[in-house]
Protein backbone atom coordinates (compact mmCIF):
# COMPACT_ATOMS: atom_id res chain seq x y z
CA UNK A 1 0.00 0.00 0.00
CA UNK A 2 3.01 2.26 -0.43
CA UNK A 3 1.00 3.59 -3.27
CA UNK A 4 -0.94 5.77 -1.12
CA UNK A 5 1.85 7.60 0.41
CA UNK A 6 3.66 10.59 -0.78
CA UNK A 7 6.68 9.73 -2.47
CA UNK A 8 9.67 11.11 -4.78
CA UNK A 9 8.89 8.89 -7.61
CA UNK A 10 6.26 6.23 -7.89
CA UNK A 11 6.62 3.19 -10.34
CA UNK A 12 4.58 2.63 -13.45
CA UNK A 13 2.38 0.03 -11.30
CA UNK A 14 2.02 2.24 -8.46
CA UNK A 15 0.46 5.02 -10.91
CA UNK A 16 -1.96 1.89 -12.38
CA UNK A 17 -3.04 1.50 -8.83
CA UNK A 18 -3.62 4.93 -7.76
CA UNK A 19 -5.82 5.42 -11.05
CA UNK A 20 -7.82 2.49 -10.39
CA UNK A 21 -8.23 3.03 -6.07
CA UNK A 22 -9.04 6.42 -7.21
CA UNK A 23 -11.52 5.43 -9.71
CA UNK A 24 -13.44 2.92 -7.58
CA UNK A 25 -13.67 5.68 -4.94
CA UNK A 26 -15.08 8.11 -7.23
CA UNK A 27 -17.67 5.74 -8.39
CA UNK A 28 -18.77 5.24 -4.52
CA UNK A 29 -18.81 8.55 -3.81
CA UNK A 30 -21.10 9.52 -6.98
CA UNK A 31 -23.27 6.81 -5.51
CA UNK A 32 -23.34 7.91 -1.89
CA UNK A 33 -24.09 11.19 -3.47
CA UNK A 34 -26.44 10.01 -5.33
CA UNK A 35 -28.63 10.61 -9.11
CA UNK A 36 -29.68 14.01 -7.63
CA UNK A 37 -26.33 15.80 -8.07
CA UNK A 38 -25.38 14.01 -11.38
CA UNK A 39 -28.37 14.97 -12.86
CA UNK A 40 -29.04 18.49 -11.82
CA UNK A 41 -26.41 20.19 -10.70
CA UNK A 42 -27.65 23.37 -8.17
CA UNK A 43 -25.44 25.53 -6.51
CA UNK A 44 -24.18 23.09 -3.72
CA UNK A 45 -23.76 20.01 -5.95
CA UNK A 46 -21.46 22.36 -8.36
CA UNK A 47 -19.51 23.20 -5.66
CA UNK A 48 -19.03 19.94 -4.08
CA UNK A 49 -18.17 18.59 -7.94
CA UNK A 50 -15.88 20.87 -8.19
CA UNK A 51 -13.73 20.43 -4.88
CA UNK A 52 -13.89 16.93 -5.20
CA UNK A 53 -12.47 17.11 -8.88
CA UNK A 54 -9.60 18.97 -7.88
CA UNK A 55 -8.43 17.34 -4.67
CA UNK A 56 -8.89 13.60 -6.67
CA UNK A 57 -6.59 14.49 -9.38
CA UNK A 58 -3.21 16.03 -8.06
CA UNK A 59 -2.57 12.80 -6.38
CA UNK A 60 -2.93 11.56 -9.72
CA UNK A 61 -0.43 13.56 -11.38
CA UNK A 62 2.16 14.26 -8.21
CA UNK A 63 3.55 11.59 -6.48
CA UNK A 64 4.87 13.47 -3.95
CA UNK A 65 0.94 14.00 -2.86
CA UNK A 66 -0.13 11.22 -0.75
CA UNK A 67 -3.65 9.55 -1.71
CA UNK A 68 -4.38 8.87 1.69
CA UNK A 69 -5.52 12.53 2.11
CA UNK A 70 -7.29 13.29 -0.85
CA UNK A 71 -9.55 10.44 0.20
CA UNK A 72 -10.21 11.27 3.39
CA UNK A 73 -10.85 14.90 2.68
CA UNK A 74 -13.53 13.73 -0.19
CA UNK A 75 -15.05 10.69 2.48
CA UNK A 76 -15.80 13.83 4.61
CA UNK A 77 -17.35 16.08 1.85
CA UNK A 78 -19.25 13.77 0.98
CA UNK A 79 -20.77 13.25 4.63
CA UNK A 80 -21.28 17.56 4.73
CA UNK A 81 -22.91 17.22 1.78
CA UNK A 82 -25.42 14.62 2.28
CA UNK A 83 -26.03 16.39 6.16
CA UNK A 84 -26.80 19.55 4.21
CA UNK A 85 -29.00 17.61 1.62
CA UNK A 86 -30.98 16.32 4.97
CA UNK A 87 -30.94 19.95 5.67
CA UNK A 88 -32.78 21.58 2.92
CA UNK A 89 -35.30 18.83 3.09
CA UNK A 90 -36.05 19.53 6.85
CA UNK A 91 -35.76 23.35 7.58
CA UNK A 92 -37.27 25.92 5.10
CA UNK A 93 -34.80 28.54 5.47
CA UNK A 94 -31.69 26.65 5.04
CA UNK A 95 -33.28 25.28 1.47
CA UNK A 96 -34.03 29.06 0.88
CA UNK A 97 -30.22 30.21 1.35
CA UNK A 98 -28.94 27.37 -0.80
CA UNK A 99 -31.84 26.31 -3.25
CA UNK A 100 -32.88 30.33 -3.69
CA UNK A 101 -36.67 31.24 -5.52
CA UNK A 102 -36.93 30.77 -9.63
CA UNK A 103 -36.64 33.68 -11.39
CA UNK A 104 -39.90 34.92 -13.06
CA UNK A 105 -38.28 35.97 -17.15
CA UNK A 106 -41.54 36.50 -18.59
CA UNK A 107 -45.22 36.94 -17.22
CA UNK A 108 -48.42 37.60 -19.18
CA UNK A 109 -46.15 37.97 -22.37
CA UNK A 110 -44.33 40.42 -20.93
CA UNK A 111 -40.40 39.99 -20.40
CA UNK A 112 -39.40 41.54 -16.66
CA UNK A 113 -36.07 43.10 -17.17
CA UNK A 114 -35.63 42.84 -13.32
CA UNK A 115 -35.75 38.89 -13.57
CA UNK A 116 -33.21 38.99 -16.52
CA UNK A 117 -30.65 41.16 -14.70
CA UNK A 118 -31.07 38.96 -11.03
CA UNK A 119 -30.46 35.54 -12.98
CA UNK A 120 -28.04 37.04 -15.20
CA UNK A 121 -29.07 36.17 -18.78
CA UNK A 122 -29.46 38.29 -21.93
CA UNK A 123 -32.32 38.07 -23.79
CA UNK A 124 -30.91 36.25 -26.56
CA UNK A 125 -30.31 33.43 -23.63
CA UNK A 126 -33.61 34.31 -22.97
CA UNK A 127 -34.88 33.66 -26.20
CA UNK A 128 -32.84 30.25 -27.00
CA UNK A 129 -34.63 28.87 -23.77
CA UNK A 130 -37.77 29.60 -25.38
CA UNK A 131 -37.17 28.15 -28.90
CA UNK A 132 -36.05 24.97 -27.28
CA UNK A 133 -39.28 24.80 -25.15
CA UNK A 134 -41.02 25.70 -28.78
CA UNK A 135 -42.06 28.70 -27.57
CA UNK A 136 -40.89 31.18 -30.19
CA UNK A 137 -43.58 34.37 -29.99
CA UNK A 138 -42.62 35.67 -26.27
CA UNK A 139 -46.45 37.39 -26.28
CA UNK A 140 -47.92 33.30 -26.08
CA UNK A 141 -45.91 32.51 -22.67
CA UNK A 142 -47.76 32.94 -19.55
CA UNK A 143 -44.72 32.13 -17.22
CA UNK A 144 -41.01 31.22 -17.80
CA UNK A 145 -39.32 30.79 -14.91
CA UNK A 146 -35.34 30.66 -14.55
CA UNK A 147 -34.76 27.62 -12.18
CA UNK A 148 -32.58 27.19 -9.92
CA UNK A 149 -30.54 24.54 -11.78
CA UNK A 150 -30.10 26.82 -14.50
CA UNK A 151 -33.12 25.78 -16.86
CA UNK A 152 -35.79 27.63 -18.32
CA UNK A 153 -39.77 26.33 -17.53
CA UNK A 154 -41.88 27.88 -19.85
CA UNK A 155 -45.46 27.48 -19.74
CA UNK A 156 -47.48 28.94 -23.01
CA UNK A 157 -51.08 30.08 -22.58
CA UNK A 158 -53.77 28.13 -21.88
CA UNK A 159 -55.43 29.28 -25.63
CA UNK A 160 -52.15 28.26 -27.17
CA UNK A 161 -51.78 24.82 -25.92
CA UNK A 162 -51.77 22.08 -27.98
CA UNK A 163 -54.99 19.85 -28.38
CA UNK A 164 -55.31 16.69 -26.81
CA UNK A 165 -57.87 13.99 -26.14
CA UNK A 166 -58.60 15.17 -22.95
CA UNK A 167 -60.22 18.42 -24.24
CA UNK A 168 -62.87 16.24 -25.83
CA UNK A 169 -62.59 13.48 -23.38
CA UNK A 170 -61.79 10.74 -26.04
CA UNK A 171 -60.87 7.82 -24.15
CA UNK A 172 -57.48 6.67 -25.10
CA UNK A 173 -55.42 3.34 -25.43
CA UNK A 174 -53.35 2.71 -21.90
CA UNK A 175 -49.38 3.38 -22.51
CA UNK A 176 -47.42 0.59 -23.73
CA UNK A 177 -43.82 0.71 -23.27
CA UNK A 178 -42.36 -1.95 -26.30
CA UNK A 179 -40.20 -4.42 -25.07
CA UNK A 180 -37.04 -4.97 -27.18
CA UNK A 181 -36.80 -8.57 -28.09
CA UNK A 182 -33.50 -8.28 -30.52
CA UNK A 183 -30.88 -5.84 -30.11
CA UNK A 184 -28.13 -6.13 -32.41
CA UNK A 185 -28.85 -9.90 -33.87
CA UNK A 186 -28.87 -10.84 -29.92
CA UNK A 187 -32.34 -12.43 -29.15
CA UNK A 188 -33.49 -11.57 -25.77
CA UNK A 189 -34.33 -15.73 -24.73
CA UNK A 190 -35.26 -14.86 -21.12
CA UNK A 191 -37.76 -12.03 -21.90
CA UNK A 192 -39.25 -14.17 -25.15
CA UNK A 193 -39.95 -16.91 -22.07
CA UNK A 194 -41.73 -14.42 -20.10
CA UNK A 195 -43.94 -13.39 -23.22
CA UNK A 196 -44.40 -16.70 -23.59
CA UNK A 197 -42.90 -17.08 -26.88
CA UNK A 198 -39.83 -18.67 -28.48
CA UNK A 199 -37.15 -17.79 -31.07
CA UNK A 200 -38.86 -19.81 -34.03
CA UNK A 201 -41.67 -17.82 -33.27
CA UNK A 202 -39.65 -14.65 -34.23
CA UNK A 203 -37.75 -16.61 -36.90
CA UNK A 204 -41.17 -17.14 -38.26
CA UNK A 205 -42.31 -13.28 -37.81
CA UNK A 206 -38.85 -12.05 -39.53
CA UNK A 207 -38.91 -14.56 -42.51
CA UNK A 208 -42.65 -13.74 -43.28
CA UNK A 209 -43.20 -10.14 -42.78
CA UNK A 210 -39.26 -8.84 -43.68
CA UNK A 211 -38.10 -11.24 -45.25
CA UNK A 212 -34.82 -11.47 -43.19
CA UNK A 213 -33.21 -13.08 -40.33
CA UNK A 214 -31.85 -12.40 -36.93
CA UNK A 215 -28.40 -11.51 -37.83
CA UNK A 216 -29.97 -8.55 -39.79
CA UNK A 217 -31.38 -7.19 -36.91
CA UNK A 218 -30.26 -4.06 -35.48
CA UNK A 219 -33.49 -3.71 -33.06
CA UNK A 220 -36.91 -5.29 -32.73
CA UNK A 221 -39.12 -4.29 -30.28
CA UNK A 222 -42.92 -5.80 -29.79
CA UNK A 223 -45.80 -4.21 -27.73
CA UNK A 224 -48.44 -6.11 -25.56
CA UNK A 225 -50.80 -6.71 -28.50
CA UNK A 226 -47.53 -8.61 -30.46
CA UNK A 227 -46.69 -5.87 -33.02
CA UNK A 228 -43.34 -6.78 -33.88
CA UNK A 229 -41.41 -3.56 -35.24
CA UNK A 230 -37.90 -4.13 -36.87
CA UNK A 231 -34.97 -1.61 -37.73
CA UNK A 232 -32.38 -3.30 -39.88
CA UNK A 233 -29.17 -2.75 -40.43
CA UNK A 234 -28.66 -0.02 -43.02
Amino acid sequence: MSFFQSQESLTTMEWILRAVVAYFFLIIVAKAMGQRSIAQLRLIDFAITLVIGNIIAHPLSDERLGLKGSITTTSVLVILYIGSIYSILKWPRIRKLINPEPVTLVKDGEIIFNGLKKARISIDILLEELRKKKAADVKKVALALWETDGKVSVFLDPKYEAITPSTYNLVTEPFDLPKTIIKEGTINSDLLKQMNKDEVWVVDKLENLYHTNIKHVLLATIDQKDNLRVFLYK
